[in-house]
Order: structure tokens, then C-alpha cells, then sequence
């Protein structure tokens, strides 16, 4: 399936260490548009229905295999057949000479030819991952999103809430920055969705009354990270006199982020409240959460138990 996304072919080319045996004329612009890949055996036998020439082709060794059974001649009509498509490029695997008749047809038809010594399987399984994590669907918002205890926290408020600050004293705290004020999130898969800072304001900060500061620098790059996934939301808003707060954390809220719902907690925020180590402890809930264990619910239980004991 073909995304609204694109990614430099030469950016995939040497995130994999590939060795190119010829490359078209417009390889330093050509994109690749789908995160699915091909291997083309039918295609070299010569059934072509269905065949999405948009796709990464990869061979291995069964390709391999069967075209060296082929005779000279074969071989040249299959490949010619092959590269008469504008495929987006091929990658032979586990580092197999390509016969005189592929680089030939490369060169004919003005082809992208690239070699990896790497295990067919563990190639495609790499690539996949790549492409998934460079076309997945995206969405840019107002927030911060900091690292605590290994659990990724997207912090979400009106402006002058105190999320930098808050992220700021995390950071004191021995917690990670991943961005400030715009975080780029991505849907890696159809649970887990990853945020990162966009490339111009990486590891800076904004803060009212100071300025704009590079974290990176002052607290050293223990304080940064460059992505992290997304684990739990935590929505600060002004505190509200006569607002019934969860106090029991019975009321499970959710944010739903490109189709992907997400746990949500809302911290009402007022003067002499330390943000940071709430904010600590919501991390370490949520993780206690997904281990099955559910303080709340657990109360409930003992609770409920003791009233039963007493009837």
C-alpha cells in the first residue's frame, strides 16, 4: 500500500550500508512510496499479474539459485522482462555476484542495482522496519514529551501551564528531553506511536522570562534523547475550585493520536504543587499498569473483601 509519504531511496541506500552496482539517473531524487517489499521469483519465471514495481526488489538465494539454472540467454529475457518495469531498485542479497546479464539490463534500462552481504530474511526484515518508521502517518502538536523511568509521557496543556518547566525539572531530576513545544508523532504500528522533536528545534527549550536554552548543552546529552515512544498523556489544566478529581484513579481516560487510544491522566495544576514528582509517580503507575497490577483496583478488592468478612 503506497503512503502519502515519501523517503529518499539514497537515505535507505546508506542506512543499510547497500554497494551500488549501478545507479540511475535520478537516484539522488528518486522516493520510495511504500513500506512493502518484493521478492521477484514469479517474476523472473515470467507471471507478472499483480506485480507492483514500486516496491523494493530483493534476491536471494532462491532467485538466485533458479536463475543459475537458466541458460544465458533465458537469463537475459527474464532480466529484460524484469527491468523493462521502473521498479524502484534492485538488492541482491547475501552478497551473490550478479550475473553479466542483470548489471547488463541495469544499464540498459537505467536501473538502481545494489549488493548486501547481509542474510536475505534479515535484510528484509531490517528494511521493512525502516520503511515503516519513515512513511508511517504523522501528526505534529503542541507539547512536551519527556522520558521518565523509561516510559515515554506527551504532556499536553494550554500555553503557560508550566510544561516546560515542569519537563525542566525532570530533567534536573535525571529524566530525558525528547521536545519541546511542537513533537512530531508518528504511528509506527497499529498500537505504538513514537515522538520526536523536529530537526530545527531539537533539545532546545523555551522558557518564559529566560529564553530559549539548548539542553543538550547545558545538562549534557544523558538529559536528551532524539525519539521515544508514547506511553501515557498527562493533560494539566488550572486548578478548578469544585471539580470532582479522580482520587482513586478508578476512571480510566484515554487519548485517541492517529486512531492509536492512549492512557490518559488530567493533573490539575495551582500554586505548591510538585509537578515533577506527580508526574514521576504517574509514570510509575502507568508501568505498574501494563505489569497487571492496579493499586486502585486492588484497594477495591480489599476493601470489598473486608465488608463481605463483616456480613
Amino acid at each position: 500500500m503506497r503512503s502519502k509519504y515519501t523517503v529518499k531511496l539514497k537515505t535507505v541506500v546508506e542506512e543499510h550500508h547497500l554497494r551500488p552496482l549501478h545507479t540511475s539517473k535520478d537516484y539522488e531524487t528518486a522516493l520510495l512510496t511504500t513500506a512493502d517489499v518484493n521478492r521477484p521469483a514469479l517474476q523472473l519465471a515470467g507471471f507478472y499479474n499483480y506485480f507492483d514495481p514500486h516496491r523494493l526488489q530483493m534476491i536471494g538465494h532462491v532467485e538466485s539459485t533458479y536463475l543459475s539454472t537458466l541458460s544465458s540467454a533465458e537469463r537475459l529475457r527474464a532480466y529484460e522482462r524484469f527491468m523493462q518495469y521502473d521498479i524502484a531498485a534492485l538488492v541482491i542479497c547475501h552478497g551473490v555476484k550478479p550475473s553479466a546479464e542483470c548489471v547488463a539490463m541495469a544499464e540498459k534500462y537505467d536501473r538502481n542495482l545494489f549488493i548486501t552481504d547481509e542474510d536475505t530474511s534479515e535484510f528484509m526484515a531490517d528494511v521493512i522496519v525502516s520503511l515503516h518508521r519513515h512513511l508511517a502517518p504523522r501528526c505534529t502538536i503542541h507539547g512536551v514529551l519527556v522520558e521518565i523511568y523509561g516510559e515515554g509521557v506527551l504532556l499536553l496543556g494550554d500555553s503557560g501551564i508550566g510544561k516546560s518547566e515542569t519537563a525542566l525539572e525532570l530533567i534536573k531530576r535525571g529524566h530525558r528531553l525528547i521536545a519541546d513545544d511542537a513533537v512530531e508523532i508518528r504511528k509506527i504500528n497499529h498500537q505504538r506511536l513514537h515522538g520526536a522533536a523536529p530537526e530545527m528545534i531539537r533539545y532546545y527549550m523555551e522558557l518564559r522570562g529566560i529564553g530559549v536554552i539548548n539542553v543538550r548543552h547545558i545538562y549534557g546529552v544523558g538529559a536528551v534523547k532524539p525519539e521515544a515512544g508514547i506511553d501515557l498523556v498527562v493533560l494539566m489544566e488550572p486548578w478548578i475550585d469544585g471539580k470532582a478529581y479522580d482520587r482513586l484513579g478508578l476512571t480510566e481516560e484515554t487519548e485517541t493520536i492517529l486512531g492509536v487510544e492512549l492512557p490518559k491522566v488530567t493533573i490539575p495544576v495551582r500554586p505548591g504543587r510538585n509537578l515533577a514528582v506527580i508526574l514521576e509517580l504517574a509514570a510509575m503507575n502507568n508501568r505498574q499498569k501494563k505489569m497487571g497490577y492496579n493499586a486502585a483496583e486492588a484497594l477495591t478488592a480489599a476493601h470489598d473483601a473486608a465488608i463481605d468478612g463483616l456480613l
